[in-house]
């Protein structure tokens, strides 16, 4: 078979990680992914629809780095696009990859099906202006420069990319890569790095000792490659440390000196004094949103602050540009080193922990109960989903294990997103168990990836938190309105029309001793999918979102 550019495309994708491709098919790409299945490194997963697929690919990027989404012209793009602006949002890099039609139908403006019937075949490509770090519309001529080009961007920039490729073009011969592709470069500029490290070293010295150093680590400090040297920051001091909710998992929430999930006022004391109150204060790689900082409520102090971005790090006002996020924080490893070594610092007393009798096995399931046992089910080396409500905030406030990733989208907020996420996140890490936690409202909207998760083998435990209805809506404005209502399931069916050849088991949960019997007989049989549904009350949240919800509402309210 003549090598052709969906070669190319493929051996691309599989230079940079992509292992598992997510999409569905239509006649614009059928011929495109032959060449996906037949390539020696790549595995075609099909899924139910488009916008699940794209949240699939999202999770996979999340651990892997890299994924890719394929999708047909128009009514598969567009399906898909609402996927993509949240992988853009949240900084996940995706190759969205577009079978079109072909050239000589383009050229010709010819009406064809999935077109708006104008001639014009730019008008979906434009649509991705605003979501996406790259876009080519392959030709013949351009196809293996353009390629390399949006791959990697997609890869260097952490965020999607996207290739058009008309079906006449896919089939075009190419010659292979003549080369890999060029290594990401690290733009920081030594003379900016040096002047950063001397302001660094003067603020960390002004707060006098070890104790009086603090650090705030967020979401784009593990998008940019930042974990491993964070990790090293922490243990140099060891350093008082705190994530906001975006980055729930980035660090080893097991250790002494980690003091909790930072989200504004709405934080617990020691962990708002920690951050606050700190005489230095390492911020890394944090985005304020209004629902990871209590609506806007942080209390940074500039002047005492070291602040890393991307690409630029700041000491107080002073800002210093290009440095990139890794390479700062390696710099400041040995200053932390330093102020540590010449003030050994007292040990840390954190504050008193609050230990309530455990609910008797009869009690009727509440959210705190739910999200108590559900935290003391988690093991070493499961990947957490929780979708963006109850589950998100019910979840978060609890430590984790060593070895737990915690994955939301607590930006882009679009509930549904984690079921298909955990599909991806399945594939993309399979030593490691997916645990998803979502709302019976927003698993209805992407409810049919289970089909998929049994088809590719695949045995997640899902706890649906059944409470009637869009529960955080009711929260937010009209308790009692019918808008905030959906039909009620019966999620105990669901292996029946999901897995009927027995991939999965399904139980009820209506007291804390079902929930704790369904959880520990998800954990002795990891060989199917294990769906829980949890029946909590209609109008019971967690505390942390309902000072949220309560800020969203006055502030949705406001002419």
């Amino acid at each position: 078979m003549t090598y052709c550019v969906a070669d190319y495309l493929a051996d691309r994708l599989a230079e940079v990680g992509v292992e598992h491709v997510f999409g569905v098919p239509g006649d614009y790409n059928l011929a495109m992914l032959d060449h996906v299945v037949g390539h020696e490194r790549l595995r075609w997963v099909g899924c139910a629809n488009e916008l699940d697929a794209g949240y699939a690919a999202d999770g996979y990027g999340r651990l892997r780095g890299m994924a890719a989404l394929a999708t047909a012209f128009g009514v598969g793009e567009l399906s898909a696009i609402n996927a993509v602006a949240g992988s853009f949002a949240e900084h996940v890099p995706v190759v969205h990859v577009v079978g079109a039609p072909s050239t000589d139908h383009q050229s010709a403006h010819r009406m064809v099906h999935h077109s708006l019937g104008d001639g014009d075949f730019t008008h979906f490509m434009t649509m991705h202006e605003g979501i996406t770090c790259a876009r080519a519309a392959l030709t013949v001529p351009n196809a293996r420069t353009e390629i390399d080009r949006v791959v990697a961007a997609v890869r260097d920039q952490h965020l999607p990319g996207y290739l058009l490729v008309p079906t006449d073009v896919s089939a075009a011969p190419v010659d292979p890569p003549s080369g890999p592709l060029p290594a990401p470069v690290d733009y920081t500029d030594p003379e900016a790095l040096e002047g950063f490290v001397d302001a660094a070293r003067t603020l960390l010295a002004r707060a006098g000792s070890i104790d009086h150093v603090a650090l705030l680590a967020g979401l784009l400090t593990h998008r940019v490659g930042g974990r491993e040297v964070l990790a090293r920051l922490i243990d140099a001091g060891p350093l008082r440390h705190a994530t906001d909710v975006w980055a729930k998992s980035l660090v080893d929430e097991s250790v002494d000196h980690f003091v909790g999930t930072y989200a504004g006022a709405a934080s617990p004391e020691e962990v708002r004094a920690t951050v606050e109150d700190a005489g230095a204060l390492i911020v890394s790689g944090v985005y304020f949103t209004d629902l990871t900082s209590g609506f806007f409520t942080q209390r940074i102090t500039r002047s005492r602050t070291i602040e890393l971005a991307a690409r630029t790090a700041s000491v107080g006002a002073a800002t210093f540009s290009p440095v990139e996020l890794p390479t700062a924080l390696a710099a400041l490893v040995p200053l932390v080193a330093e102020l540590a070594g010449r003030s050994p610092g007292t040990p840390r007393v954190p504050a008193p922990e609050v230990t309530l009798p455990a609910p008797a096995d009869d009690e009727p399931l509440s959210q705190d109960a739910l999200w108590s046992e559900v935290a003391g089910f988690l093991r070493e080396g499961d990947v957490v989903l929780a979708d963006q409500g109850t589950s998100f905030y019910g979840a978060s406030t609890h430590r984790l294990p060593a070895g737990v990733d915690f994955i939301g989208q607590p930006l882009w907020a679009s509930i549904g997103y984690t079921l298909p996420a955990t599909l991806g996140v399945a594939l993309a890490q399979p030593d490691s168990r997916g645990v998803l936690l979502i709302g019976d409202g927003a698993a209805q909207l992407t409810v049919a990836e289970l089909g998929t998760i049994v088809r590719q083998g695949l045995a997640p435990v899902v706890v649906v938190v059944d409470n009637d209805g869009y529960t955080v809506e009711r929260a937010i404005h009209g308790p009692e309105e019918h808008y905030n209502d959906i039909a009620r399931w019966d999620w105990t069916a669901a292996p029946a029309m999901f897995a009927p050849a027995g991939g999965a088991t399904a139980c009820r949960a209506e007291t804390v001793g079902e929930l704790r019997a369904a959880l520990r007989a998800a954990r002795e049989d990891t060989s199917r999918m294990a769906i829980v549904q949890a029946v909590v009350p209609r109008d019971d949240v967690p505390q942390l979102l309902a000072d949220l919800t309560k800020a969203l509402g006055q502030a949705n309210s406001r002419h």
